[in-house]
């Protein structure tokens, strides 16, 4: 990157924060702090507005703005496809908005870079793997939630559980939100659980904004919470086969990973996937003699040793060795 296009990226940078110091803007540009110092004192003699604040950082004075810029290829590109990325992955609340904003965008570009942002957007598909049964509209918009995040407002939620579909309502502190599973997901510090907890958005029956306002939890980090939550990814797959009625019950719990379902005379063949077995043992257990585990063995084992103690815990006689 030449010193322009340099000294250009640092102001939109600090146009997109509210404060940066002098080490962190060496370190998202790679550059000595000495030669921040020296950029940073260029862009003030040609007449750009930085306030500097002893201990605290570098800003831009309140109501300055770069005019619009043009776009390269590659970054009209990548608008395109986020476009489309964020049409398929979100609600109208914000797909609308994304549109709205690339409508914008393409009126300042030149003709011919309008044309390529039009062909990038209609030669692009997005194809996922999705539930046979299509997951309920959010009855909550994504962008209410994403102000509330973003405003660190405490939010009031009626929700609805999954497995066992209590009602509760609940006032919670919205600390992230993550796309997983084929769900979006609000990460919050829940005030009746005292605790972190995931909900999913579309079992959120209702959402209001609550006037008062919430610390941020400094220690709190979204991915590392997903990633320990969630085990990583879903990569454990197992095949069952259960009736018509189970099978109603399967694609409405199991909403972790479902691969696959094949009818056969004897019931409905699943292909499921999971982070870990044991997520499937408790619940298999609850079908009773209803399903037949396919594959793996070693979940069949895992589920005879946890009837059996459930069995010897109740009463009945332990097993003969």
């Amino acid at each position: 990157m030449n010193r322009v296009d340099r000294l250009l990226a640092i102001i939109l940078h600090l146009q997109s924060r509210r404060v940066v110091t002098a080490e962190e803007l060496a370190g998202h540009f790679e550059l000595s702090v000495r030669t921040v110092y020296r950029d940073l004192n260029a862009l003030g003699e040609a007449g750009v507005p930085i306030v500097a604040e002893a201990g605290v950082g570098y800003s831009l004075l309140r109501g300055y703005h770069l005019p619009p810029v043009m776009f390269t290829p590659a970054k009209a590109a990548a608008l395109a496809t986020g476009g489309v990325l964020v049409a398929e992955m979100t609600d109208a609340s914000v797909s609308g908005s994304m549109q709205s904003a690339l409508r914008k965008i393409r009126a300042v570009l030149p003709r011919d870079e309008q044309d390529r942002i039009e062909r990038i957007g209609s030669g692009t598909l997005l194809l996922e793997p999705r539930p046979k049964t299509p997951a309920a509209p959010h009855r909550v918009p994504l962008m209410d939630i994403q102000d509330a995040l973003a405003r660190r407002r405490v939010v009031r939620l009626a929700y609805r559980a999954g497995a066992s579909g209590e009602h509760t309502q609940r006032d919670v502190e919205p600390l992230g939100l993550a796309h997983y599973l084929q769900h979006w997901h609000l990460i919050a510090w829940c005030r009746l659980r005292r605790d972190f907890r995931d909900f999913r958005l579309d079992r959120i029956q209702s959402a209001t904004a609550l006037s008062e306002t919430f610390a941020p939890r400094e220690d709190f980090d979204l991915q590392d919470h997903v990633l320990r939550m969630e085990d990583c990814e879903p990569g454990v797959a197992i095949r069952i086969r259960i009736g018509e009625r189970g099978a109603n019950r399967v694609r409405r719990e199991w909403s972790l990973g479902l691969v696959s379902e094949e009818p056969t005379p004897d019931g409905v063949v699943f292909t499921l996937t999971a982070g870990r077995l044991e997520w499937f043992v408790n619940w298999l257990l609850s079908f009773g003699p209803w399903v037949t585990v396919l594959d793996p063995p070693e979940l069949r084992d895992r589920i005879v040793v946890a009837a059996h103690a459930a069995a010897v815990h109740h009463g009945a006689p332990p097993k003969a060795s």
